[in-house]
């Protein structure tokens, strides 16, 4: 390898300089503009791939220089030793290896980045070299460790003064990183195969050796969280509990040491999670005491509030019984140990605190209870009897401890909460309502009866329902259940129903429960109609409520979807309250829009005749003040006033469908809601755009009107489609925007089949087509090369569409004949960085089946430039590649292989296993 012209000062400053480690410190690590920083770095990593940092890294891990300075020099090693390791002869592998071995042990007292870095570069070097050049990397490893006596012959005994405790540290270490190397290393699956039984077979060198420093009293809580370390490093490669249950054992005594309790749970808790444990039964088994035994020191944690300690224990208990659930349920003779570990994790999730305040071991239990009942349930029906038997009571207490822990606090305490704890506690909530619905499935109808009983019980005693914590988790609990089970057919939701008006809901927490709650029984309420008189009055006195926005609006408009045509004799009152709500403007601009929605459901299921006169009293007012906010100069104030205006007409049209009363009733003059009714609306519209054509978020707020009143009307429409034409048309040309251009698909889908309205349709269409081809000077080859992935989907798609109708239309095929040639030198230069080559690929497929002599000429006049598309392709790579694409006219699988392997060519990555 030639020397870098930037690396050049490595090799002339450091050389007989002392200072060099100051100056490398400061250049390298303090220099104040980002600009030379990046200098720096590009520097710094063009040395490291030069062919003398074999050579310069040793002098860089000198002892006169500076940590950070030595830290690189380790860092080149293990950045020669990982990606140029054929670079270096096979004669230097020994020397390289005892140069390794002795810094490693130099620096065995620190400092530690220094230390480590040099471990993972013996460790790169071993998996070079494991099994064939290096057979037992373990035992020589620990071979060079052990305390060696002063050569006599000479040696200066410079290592043998070294502190044996920090050797053994600096011996864990490697060993620690060796498996991790491993890991992070980018193998060939052969290799990685190949490796990974190497070093497992390895493990029986390393097992004894952590076992006895483990059980060593004379070993530190230091060298012991290594061995610790090492040994959650090791179980990483599936070594076989079998051999290595007796020291996960023994990890359970550090447990009781604070200092190595944090490591030591994650080593049994790595160590258990493999699934590979499952095949050592007897190992599980024996693991099962040590983790019972663990219940007194949880209880006594969670009695403190001790929550590190509690969460820990927590994690072994989960990863014990969710890793290896249907195995230990089939050891039927400890049928008991088993169900006192079901019963350690039901006390986990029911740890006293509120989540995430003053406990958080609690959610890490809910996926096991998943876990249990699918494997419960997945036993023969026999087996599965006897273990419901068992379990199903555990299932209840569970539903009792999950809704004691959905409470709320005190309002008092739930004010102080933060932010962050609040949207964490209403992600928990959420998980609780998940896993009640999930318990369902086991407890069936009774959980539902359980939980009516209970609130029948609450709400029937004054001292009881004055804790309106105890009435909100039960209502959630039917709320969890009734939002995704069918309860249609539960003999209990009418006294549901019955009961829920006889909650107070001046608690906002409660009532907001309450509207949700009633929201998950639409559809029951649309199967039972005659329950909605009681239910509704109390949706409307939550309407009215600021703070119950969300709860209120959506339960409304879960009802007005789902029992719309049994709401007529409700109409007017819900009529009454919304319009209301929204001229007070009780609700923010989103839930206006959920309330516009949920009207136009109600209305869609009137009769006609009274449509059109709600409608007229419902949109009045709001055009009213539309006309005038239109006759205002522009302001932001009455912008968004305009915005939210023509928000709620658009959500109204979403859901407004009142054709389908009409189309139902016989005779031709049955009245319709015609364009006439937005007659008035359009001209409104003219006069915003007069002052606002030049805001694109007015203008998407006008084009979201239009469409869905387009959507909702279909064909009846269509006295109207030459004026929207003329309006889009002005838009687009002034400032085009993409509302526009989707009003106008919409329009061109339903009305450019029809005859009357052909001429409008194409006159839009070359209007908006030769505004964008003004704006685009090279057409739209240009948006091929547009950052935005859709505009580059989207363009590659309309030349799919436009190549194959060249022969038929004329001027398209002298389109393509002038601006072919520009078109696949554009493909050739997006390809090159791989952008969306799955859609380039689609493109020459198409140029190649229709036109394949222009696509070989302009491939051979584009390809024949020097450096194009890339400096990392060779004239013989692009004879080839023009070859093999010409070759295929039908194969589109076969084109995007071959449009893949030139764009990996030309970012110089073939064969670099991407």
């Amino acid at each position: 390898m030639t020397r870098c012209v930037l690396c050049q000062p490595v090799f002339t400053h450091f050389r007989g300089r002392p200072r060099f480690n100051r100056f490398f410190f400061f250049f390298f690590f303090f220099l104040p503009e980002m600009e030379r920083k990046n200098v720096a770095q590009k520097w710094l990593t063009q040395a490291q791939t030069s062919a003398q940092a074999w050579q310069f890294c040793w002098a860089l891990l000198g002892p006169d220089k500076l940590p950070e300075v030595q830290f690189f020099g380790a860092s080149t090693l293990h950045t020669k030793i990982s990606r140029h390791w054929s670079d270096l002869p096979t004669d230097q592998h020994e020397s390289l290896r005892m140069q390794l071995l002795s810094h490693i042990l130099h620096f065995s007292s620190g400092p530690r980045m220094v230390l480590t870095r040099l471990c993972v570069a013996l460790a790169a070097m071993a998996l070079n070299l494991i099994p064939q050049a290096w057979s037992q990397p373990v035992a020589d490893m620990v071979r060079a460790f052990q305390p060696q006596k002063p050569d006599s012959e000479g040696g200066s005994g410079a290592e043998a003064t070294q502190d044996p405790h920090a050797h053994c540290l600096a011996l864990l270490e490697l060993l620690t990183v060796l498996p991790e190397e491993f890991q992070s290393s980018r193998l060939a699956q052969a290799r990685r195969a190949q490796l990974r039984e190497a070093l497992a077979g390895e493990w029986a060198a390393v097992c004894p050796m952590l076992r006895q420093l483990l059980q060593s009293q004379d070993s530190s809580n230091q060298v012991k969280e290594k061995v610790l370390r090492c040994l959650s490093s090791w179980v990483g490669l599936d070594v076989p509990l079998g051999e290595s249950h007796e020291l996960v054992q023994d990890c359970f005594t550090a447990l009781s040491n604070p200092e190595l309790f944090d490591a030591a749970v994650e080593t049994i808790v790595n160590a258990i999670s493999q699934p590979d444990c499952q095949r050592y039964i007897d190992a599980l088994v024996n693991l099962m005491p040590l983790v019972l035994g663990l219940h007194d020191q949880l209880k006594k944690a969670a009695q403190d509030g001790d929550m590190e300690t509690s969460h820990g224990i927590c994690r072994i208990a989960v990863a014990m019984g969710e890793t290896h659930s249907r195995v230990l349920l089939e050891q039927v003779e400890h049928w008991q140990e088993y169900l006192a570990l079901v019963n350690m994790i039901l006390f986990c999730t029911g740890i006293p605190g509120h989540y995430p305040v003053s406990e958080t071991t609690s959610s890490l239990t809910l996926t096991f209870w998943y876990t249990l009942q699918d494997d419960i349930l997945s036993f023969e029906e026999q087996k599965q009897a006897v273990y419901l038997q068992v379990y199903r009571p555990v299932y209840f207490q569970l539903v009792d401890v999950l809704l004691h822990k959905s409470h709320y606090p005190s309002q008092e305490d739930y004010a102080s909460w933060s932010s962050d704890d609040k949207e964490q506690f209403r992600i928990y909530r959420v998980d609780i309502s998940d896993t009640l619905m999930y318990v369902y499935e086991m407890l069936g109808a009774e959980l539902l009866s359980n939980l009516y009983d209970r609130l029948g019980r609450q709400l029937m005693d004054p001292q009881q329902s004055a804790v309106w914590q105890d009435t909100e988790a039960l209502l959630f609990g039917f709320q969890s259940i009734a939002e995704t089970i069918d309860v249609n057919y539960s003999d209990v939701i009418p006294g549901l129903i019955g009961l829920i008006p006889r909650i107070n809901i001046s608690n906002v927490m409660l009532a907001d429960t309450v509207m949700y709650t009633i929201g998950s029984l639409a559809e029951w309420l649309a199967d039972h109609p005659v329950m909605l008189g009681g239910i509704l009055p109390m949706v409307l006195q939550g309407l009215v409520k600021a703070e119950l926005s969300v709860s209120s609006v959506s339960t409304l408009k879960r009802i007005c979807r789902e029992c719309r045509h049994d709401l007529g004799p409700y109409a007017q009152d819900i009529l009454t309250v919304s319009q209301d709500v929204l001229l007070k403007e009780v609700h923010k601009s989103s839930q206006c829009m959920w309330l516009m929605q949920a009207l136009g459901f109600l209305l869609s299921a009137l009769p006609v005749e009274e449509i059109l006169v709600r409608l007229h009293t419902l949109v009045t007012p709001h055009v009213q003040q539309l006309d005038t906010l239109a006759q205002q100069e522009p302001n932001p104030s009455n912008k968004q006033s305009i915005i939210h205006i023509l928000g709620m007409m658009s959500s109204l049209f979403t859901t407004l469908d009142i054709n389908r009363q009409a189309d139902n009733l016989e005779g031709a003059s049955s009245p319709r809601l015609a364009p006439m009714q937005l007659q008035y609306l359009f001209t409104l519209i003219r006069t915003i755009l007069s002052k606002w054509l030049d805001d694109s978020e007015v203008v998407e707020a006008v084009c979201g009107v239009f469409d869905k009143s387009v959507r909702t009307l279909l064909h009846d429409f269509g006295p109207m489609v030459a004026q929207l034409s003329g309006m889009l048309g002005q838009i687009y040309s002034a400032f085009p925007q993409a509302s526009a251009l989707d009003l106008a698909r919409q329009m061109v889908h339903i009305f450019a089949g029809e005859e009357h309205h052909i001429s409008n349709i194409r006159s839009l269409i070359e209007l908006l087509t030769s505004t964008t081809l003004t704006i685009f000077q090279q057409g739209r080859i240009l948006s091929l090369k547009f950052p935005e992935t859709p505009t580059v989907k989207a363009a590659g798609l309309f030349f799919t569409e436009l190549l194959p109708r060249c022969k038929d239309v004329p001027s398209l095929g002298d389109v393509l004949q002038r601006d072919g040639k520009l078109l696949t030198e554009t493909i050739l230069q997006c390809i090159c960085p791989e952008i969306l080559t799955e859609h380039f690929s689609e493109v020459l497929l198409s140029l190649n089946r229709h036109c394949p002599a222009l696509l070989s000429q302009w491939l051979k006049e584009t390809l024949q430039t020097p450096g194009f598309p890339s400096a990392h392709v060779s004239t013989e790579q692009k004879h080839t590649f023009s070859q093999q694409l010409l070759r295929e006219q039908t194969n589109k699988r076969r084109v995007k292989e071959i449009v893949k392997e030139f764009s990996l060519l030309c970012r110089g990555l073939q064969g670099s296993g991407y």
